[in-house]
C-alpha cells in the first residue's frame, strides 16, 4: 500500500466517523427548532453544538495535513479514528437519542453536563496528540499560541465540567466560539470568495 492509499482510507473513515458527528449535530438542531420548549435546551446547548460543529469541519479539513505523514503504522490509524470517534461520542452526549432522559431531574442534567465538558477537555488532549503526530515541523508551524489555547480550552473544559455556572459557561462559549473562528481565519487565509 502507497502512502497516498493509506491517506485516503484514513480520509475515508475520518469521513465516515465525522459525518456522523455532523449528522447528530444537525438533527439535535433540528429537533430544538421542532420543539421551542425542548427540555435542557437553552443558548448554551445550541451555542456548544454550532461549536462543535465549526471544530468538526475544521478538523476534517485540517487533517489534510496527515497527507505529510510518511509512514502509516496501525497506531497512527487507531489514534486518528478514536479522535474522529471521541467527536462523535461528544455529539451524542450533547444530543441524546432518548433527550427526555436529561430532563428528568437537575442530577441527570449535570451528570450530562460533566460528561460532556470531560469528553471535551478530552478532544483538546487528542487534538494536541494529532498534531504531534504530523511531525515536529507541523507542530512548530502551529507555533506556541497552539499550545497556549488547547492548554487553555482543555483547563476551561474541566473547570465547566465542575462548575454549573452558566454565566461562565456562557462567557466560555462566547470566547471559545470566537477565537476558534478567528484561529481558522488566521490559518487558512480565508478570504472573500471572488464574484462571477
Amino acid at each position: 500500500m502507497t502512502h497516498l492509499d493509506a491517506f485516503l482510507h484514513v480520509r475515508i473513515i475520518i469521513g465516515i466517523v465525522t459525518g456522523l458527528a455532523i449528522s447528530r449535530l444537525l438533527t439535535g438542531l433540528a429537533r430544538v427548532v421542532r420543539r421551542a420548549e425542548w427540555q435542557g435546551n437553552g443558548t448554551l446547548h445550541v451555542g456548544w453544538a454550532l461549536f462543535l460543529l465549526l471544530f468538526i469541519v475544521h478538523f476534517w479539513w485540517f487533517e489534510l495535513g496527515l497527507l505529510k505523514v510518511e509512514k502509516w503504522t496501525f497506531e497512527l490509524y487507531l489514534f486518528v479514528i478514536f479522535y474522529a470517534i471521541l467527536l462523535f461520542v461528544v455529539c451524542t452526549v450533547l444530543f441524546p437519542d432518548d433527550d427526555d432522559e436529561y430532563a428528568d431531574s437537575e442530577e441527570s442534567r449535570r451528570r450530562q453536563q460533566r460528561w460532556f465538558f470531560g469528553l471535551l477537555a478530552a478532544v483538546f488532549l487528542v487534538d494536541l496528540g494529532d498534531a504531534v503526530f504530523k511531525g515536529s515541523a507541523h507542530l512548530a508551524a502551529l507555533g506556541s499560541e497552539y499550545l497556549v489555547r488547547t492548554a487553555l480550552f482543555c483547563v476551561l473544559s474541566l473547570v465547566a465540567m465542575i462548575v454549573g455556572n452558566r454565566i461562565f459557561q456562557g462567557t466560555f462559549l462566547t470566547l471559545g466560539l470566537i477565537y476558534q473562528i478567528v484561529w481558522i481565519v488566521r490559518q487558512f487565509d480565508v478570504g472573500v470568495m471572488p464574484s462571477g
